[in-house]
């Protein structure tokens, strides 16, 4: 098995930036698209952003593209999510997901399409 530990997540003003962590442990050979994702309080999950093996190809959510960028470091099993420009709407928890087989990440942009999650951490912007 994997497992998956989210940090960074905390309160920040509307306009402010954060950066999300997400620790893979265990079994993580061959771990192969990572993703991000949040929900909000009586919302479903929704995609955030996606990254292939290589970190070279990743998606994004249309609501998020010039604003938040994802990258990995496979030496050391992390992925990031780099965020600037907050909005209060996108107050939320945000989970680190993972899957061990596929190469375009624009292909894994549903729940569904994941094996691996983390707890979440909280993300809070204020207005």
């Amino acid at each position: 098995q994997m497992q998956l530990v989210e940090s960074g997540g905390g309160l920040v003003q509307a306009g402010g930036s954060l950066r999300l962590s997400c620790a893979a442990s265990g079994r993580t050979f061959g771990v192969a698209i990572m993703g991000w994702f949040r929900q909000a309080p009586g919302k479903e999950r929704d995609f955030v952003a996606s990254i292939s093996r290589s970190g070279l190809v990743t998606s994004y959510a249309e609501s998020v593209k010039g604003r938040f960028t994802i990258s990995r470091d496979n030496a050391k099993n992390t992925v990031s999510l780099q965020m600037v420009n907050l909005k209060p709407e996108e107050t939320a928890v945000y989970y680190c997901a993972a899957r061990k087989d596929g190469f375009n990440p624009g292909y894994y942009r549903t729940v569904g399409s994941y094996e691996y999650w983390g707890q979440g951490t909280q993300v809070t912007v204020s207005s």
